[in-house]
């Protein structure tokens, strides 16, 4: 009888034993889910954190004393004296579907958006919108390389933008086209010789101010297409 005391003692022990180590690491793996979660989510705050300060960095200011000044006399600023004349617009039809390249495209045109050429100075595109690097957000999407090929390359889709931005600089007196280069094949977005190629450090596009007043070009996207239109700003 002594004996089953005992037995029924031990089993009992292990029993109890083996149900506080089941919920205890039960318990474990719930918190470092929790973890998981909670760095996940961190993450994902972050980033939206710093896609807000791009997109503040690169919008317009509300503010007259808002400006923002780099070497050739490029400026962002909004000012409340000035009137808006329009002078062009030009859009040029997105034939790829590729989200690399619409995102690319969104970026420069967030980019170059807002940004006004004072009178007398040289406009570049690759000054203003910068070389494209993932930490800006920028993927691989189709380019052409030296021999007409398509390779995939950080900001493929750029040359979109540069060249929707070319053929409504032609559309104005006023800007003298002092740089500019043709793809190395054929772009479908628009006719043989309107295409304007541009890579950092290589190609380029640039245009001379000579209005009498400072230039600002606004462009965007809808997904379907790129828009730019550009404006003379005449003090009022």
């Amino acid at each position: 009888m002594k004996n089953k005391v005992w037995i029924f003692i031990i089993v009992s022990l292990f029993i109890i034993i083996g149900v506080g180590v089941y919920f205890s690491i039960k318990n474990n793996v719930h918190h470092n889910d929790n973890n998981y979660d909670a760095n996940r989510v961190s993450t994902s705050n972050t980033q939206s954190d710093n896609n807000s300060s791009n997109s503040q960095n690169t919008s317009i200011g509300n503010n007259e004393n808002d400006v923002k000044e780099n070497k050739n006399g490029i400026t962002q600023t909004s000012n409340s004296n000035i009137t808006e004349e329009p002078l062009a617009s030009f859009s040029t039809k997105i034939y790829s579907s590729d989200k690399a390249r619409q995102n690319n495209i969104q970026i420069t045109c967030n980019s170059l958006n807002g940004t006004t050429v004072k009178n007398g100075s040289t406009f570049s595109f690759c000054n203003t919108v910068g070389k494209a690097t993932s930490s800006k957000g920028y993927q691989e999407a189709d380019i052409f390389n030296h021999d007409g090929k398509k390779q995939k390359g950080l900001g493929g889709g750029n040359c979109q933008v540069s060249s929707t931005l070319y053929n409504a600089v032609l559309e104005v007196s006023g800007l003298q086209i002092t740089e500019r280069h043709s793809h190395s094949n054929k772009v479908p977005y628009v006719s043989k010789g309107k295409d304007a190629a541009v890579a950092y450090g290589s190609y380029d596009l640039k245009f001379i101010n000579n209005l009498g007043n400072d230039l600002k070009i606004k462009a965007s996207t809808d997904g379907k297409n790129v828009i730019v239109n550009l404006i003379s700003l005449k003090n009022s």
